[in-house]
């Protein structure tokens, strides 16, 4: 069934922060805390320091009516940096890839700023910041 969350991005502290929103909220983690060394090394990019490969790469949390709260450590030795407006993102996670693909053409018209959905290892996955300076995710997680 699709679903809409809110993807939020840190400095290095989602874990603290989750783990105070999950007191604050009284639930637990949907899965354990994905951690950047559990993704498989990306060849264009340079090896992760022991430091990075600690950060969070994914955390979901379910909060009040349904509404799950999902988080990421930024990488600043990978050119990331966190300023207010860049710090969420709305994540649709629609039914179907078909699904995606219209979502994202319509939301990425007229900007250059998106990856198009496309198969990663975790499942079917895309971003882009719509003309209003929104950022949309796309995801369609692949069957466990």
């Amino acid at each position: 069934m699709a679903s809409v969350s809110i993807y939020l991005n840190f400095d290095g502290d989602a874990e603290e922060a989750f783990n105070h929103y999950k007191k604050v909220f009284g639930t637990e983690f949907l899965a354990p805390i994905m951690r950047m060394k559990d993704a498989p090394p990306h060849p264009a990019a340079p090896p992760l320091t022991d430091d990075d490969k600690e950060k969070v790469m994914h955390v979901g949390l379910p909060i009040l009516g349904g509404m799950i709260i999902m988080a990421t450590d930024i990488l600043p030795s990978m050119g990331q940096q966190l300023v207010e407006g860049n710090n969420f993102t709305i994540s649709l996670n629609p039914d179907t890839r078909e699904e995606a693909d219209i979502l994202y053409q319509k939301l990425s018209e007229g900007v250059t700023d998106g990856v198009p959905p496309h198969e990663e290892f975790w499942g079917y996955w895309g971003t882009c910041k719509d003309r209003f300076g929104i950022r949309w995710m796309f995801n369609i997680m692949n069957p466990m």
